[in-house]
């Protein structure tokens, strides 16, 4: 039976905050057509700013139940409100894996395919919805329809990144890839400023299917973006000391923040104490090491609710994206503007993207992406944001949406060009403009009709 409330509800970094109505089905079947305007679906709310709120949210987290697994192909179909976390209990021990994960193992895959999420392996493998196989939507009328990248690819590709605005995300079929161990094969590098952060994260010497750099954003003159470039693949057998199960999964040990902590605790003394810390000792580890997936995907996971850090007032990430010609320029520029800003990231961690897909408004391109973390003190800061638009923007870059909390409409439309022919896939889909969400009212990506 559906179970109906009435809640106040933010992103995971809880800001902005608003009342909605919920309604959580208890199955699949309880899926209900749409029958008023305002209506978004919710997984585990880890999209950070507005994407999942809306004047009635329907909640996904009982539809997660996994209906197939052939573990001779590696292809697995769940309900859309299954997690991460819970694909990964079934599909290791097997001997598969997840092609792209983002940065955290506690999001749906609805949630994975509506913001076409992107992880360590872009450059390798693209987005998310590059390993989908199908999807089944539950358009505003109560039909379902099935789609992939051959059947509807129209309608595929128009809800792969589409923020949930196409339909409710029934169901995800996806194609695993198979690992031999449970274990990765890790590697640091220190990089001692940001020309040689990129250096590292483009160089063949240092590529390897997962690549990632930790960035200190706050350091000021020749150490400006200096780093740790951190490279991996999944061990194989041979690689693996005796005695060690192959396909074992990692212990679960994850601690909470107990309460909400003060604002004035990230500073820049205590940013810039954890910043030359982490610097010094995770870029000691220069030499091969192994370590379970979890700490090396998901090491934010081992606090669960670690977003409290920031604060009653929250926190915004900022992620953006440069095309590859101009991403250098642009990444200097926007540190150099953060560091005259007076406003304080904690965080920060840069990218490298290999080609988009054909999805209108999925966020990667080819380039490089830097996500920063700030907590939010007033609209001083989010003026500041404003001023990182237009230096993106200037470079030819944008930013994610599932990370947004701010962005307005019209730097909006300069930065996804191809919203028109999103919007046209999508009015055939929803033709009343039922499917809606403060982020899609607010940058003017639906209206009621």
């Amino acid at each position: 039976m559906t179970r109906t409330a009435e809640r106040d509800l933010s992103g995971w970094g809880r800001y902005p905050v608003r009342s909605s109505s919920l309604r959580r089905p208890e199955r699949y079947k309880e899926l209900p057509a749409a029958s008023g305007h305002g209506i978004i679906a919710r997984g585990q709310g880890r999209a950070y700013g507005d994407a999942a709120i809306a004047d009635e949210v329907v909640l996904t987290e009982r539809l997660d139940r996994f209906l197939s697994f052939d573990t001779v192909s590696g292809v697995i179909r769940a309900e859309a409100g299954a997690t991460l976390a819970e694909l990964l209990e079934i599909s290791v021990p097997a001997g598969w894996f997840p092609s792209t994960t983002p940065g955290t193992r506690f999001v749906s895959l609805g949630g994975c395919v509506a913001a076409d999420v992107h992880g360590k392996s872009h450059h390798v493998d693209g987005a998310f919805s590059n390993s989908v196989c199908e999807i089944e939507l539950l358009l505003a009328d109560g039909s379902r329809l099935r789609c992939s990248p051959e059947l509807e690819a129209e309608a595929f590709w128009a809800t792969a990144g589409g923020m949930g605005l196409t339909g409710i995300i029934g169901e995800v079929e996806m194609q695993l890839r198979p690992i031999e161990t449970s274990l990765i094969r890790a590697r640091h590098f220190r990089a001692t400023n940001l020309e040689e952060s990129f250096r590292m994260l483009s160089d063949t010497e240092h590529d390897a299917p997962y690549t990632v750099a930790w960035l200190d954003v706050m350091r000021r003159g020749r150490g400006m973006g200096r780093g740790v470039v951190m490279i991996g693949d999944h061990a194989r057998r041979d690689e693996l000391p005796k005695g060690v199960a192959p396909l074992a999964l990692p212990r679960h040990t994850g601690r909470r923040v107990p309460l909400d902590m003060p604002g004035w605790m990230l500073n820049p003394f205590t940013i810039h104490a954890f910043n030359t810390l982490y610097y010094q000792v995770a870029g000691r580890r220069n030499r091969p090491f192994l370590t379970d997936y979890e700490p090396f995907f998901y090491p934010l996971d081992a606090i669960f609710d670690w977003n409290r850090l920031y604060g009653r007032r929250g926190f915004v990430q900022y992620q953006c994206v440069w095309p590859t010609e101009t991403a250098f320029d642009g990444c200097k520029a926007l540190l150099e503007a953060l560091l005259g800003s007076g406003h304080n990231a904690f965080l920060n961690v840069l990218k490298r993207f290999g080609p988009g897909n054909p999805a209108p408004l999925s966020f990667p391109m080819a380039g490089y992406t830097l996500a920063m973390d700030l907590p939010v003190t007033g609209p001083a800061l989010l003026a500041q944001l404003d001023r990182f638009d237009d230096l993106v923007l200037r470079h030819g870059g944008r930013v994610y949406l599932a990370k947004d909390a701010r962005l307005g409409p019209e730097t909006f439309r300069a930065m996804y060009p191809r919203l028109p022919e999103w919007q046209k896939t999508q009015r055939r889909l929803d033709p009343d403009g039922r499917f809606q969400s403060d982020l899609s009212r607010r940058l003017g990506m639906t209206e009621a009709r």
